[in-house]
């Protein structure tokens, strides 16, 4: 039985990762499991500088889901190298370092310096970052914006590069085909779908920038639309993600396309739900009689 995946030049021993911004830098949840079970962590998303992230209401719940807008604080480049990343390493885990930059410049520096960094062998760029030297668009909104970013990052960028895909635009496999002409490794489907609160009490939105990002199981359908879409068009490696909360749902990740899968709000439901669905994924095969976990990768794709 073997369950490892392969992205870009990098080799993980499972499919099970955990998302960006729901995991801290793996510490978080090593008090809970053991995270050098799991195929990689994606750490919080970095800047250059540490940042602060937005001001007022940060995250609610919803129905079926978290509404947040945390506006992706994080400890900056220097600590991570000097205090995050250290601790993954040492636990055997895989860190996958999560870019968040808000200039292009900004973004090809953190591709360049944590690429050259021992110990990390892919990085993943988050293109749902407002580009502040363009009026504030994401820079995953805008195919000619996008494909200017992936064509510089990638050529400063030493180990595997990753796009972190967003769901708000019209076609989002169009994205995935321009980002697979840039050259990079493998995409990462999707990122947080827009939403809102009104607060009905003072009838304003409930945050500050009016919007923020939904996740949980309310979007894991349009998620995994997704995968199946991008997986069609594209060959490179796709990470689903979307909702993710059980192992049915990363059954149906893997069968529409995607390499691997990362779970994201479950992680704040129960911290050590992806060392579990490894134990999972292993007793699938074992009872399937799958000897490789490329046997189920796309099987519910069109031959």
């Amino acid at each position: 039985m073997n369950s490892e995946i392969k992205i870009g030049g990098l080799t993980l021993k499972n499919p099970i990762t955990v998302a960006s911004g729901t995991a801290g830098y793996g510490e978080e949840l090593s008090g809970y499991m053991d995270i050098s079970k799991i195929g990689a962590i994606f750490t919080k998303g970095l800047s250059l500088e540490p940042r602060k992230g937005n001001a007022g209401n940060r995250i609610i719940e919803t129905p079926a889901g978290v509404l947040n807008s945390i506006g992706l604080e994080n400890v900056g480049l220097e600590k991570f190298l000097n205090e995050k990343l250290p601790f993954i390493k040492k636990s055997g885990a895989v860190a996958i370092p999560n870019i968040a930059g808000h200039s292009i410049e900004e973004n090809i520096e953190l591709c360049r310096i944590l690429s050259e960094t021992d110990g990390i062998d892919a990085v993943e760029l988050n293109v749902s970052c407002p580009n502040v030297k363009q009026g504030g668009i994401a820079f995953g909104t805008d195919l000619d914006i996008f494909s200017d970013l992936l064509r510089k990052a990638r050529k400063v960028t030493k180990c595997a590069l990753i796009v972190k895909l967003s769901p708000n635009v019209t076609d989002v496999t169009s994205f995935a085909v321009a980002a697979e002409r840039e050259g990079v490794d493998a995409i990462s489907a999707i990122n947080t779908f827009l939403g809102m609160k009104i607060n009905t009490r003072t009838r304003r939105p409930h945050f500050n920038n009016k919007v923020a990002g939904l996740s949980g199981p309310a979007i894991k359908p349009m998620a995994l639309r997704i995968v199946y879409q991008v997986c069609s068009r594209v060959k490179i490696p796709v990470i689903g993600l979307g909702g993710i909360s059980n192992f049915e749902d990363i059954l149906e990740f893997l069968m529409a396309g995607a390499t691997a899968i990362s779970i994201g709000t479950m992680n704040m439901i129960d911290p050590a739900v992806s060392e579990k669905m490894v134990a999972e994924l292993e007793r699938y095969m074992n009872e399937e009689k799958i000897e490789s976990i490329y046997e189920i990768i796309g099987s519910a794709q069109d031959k």
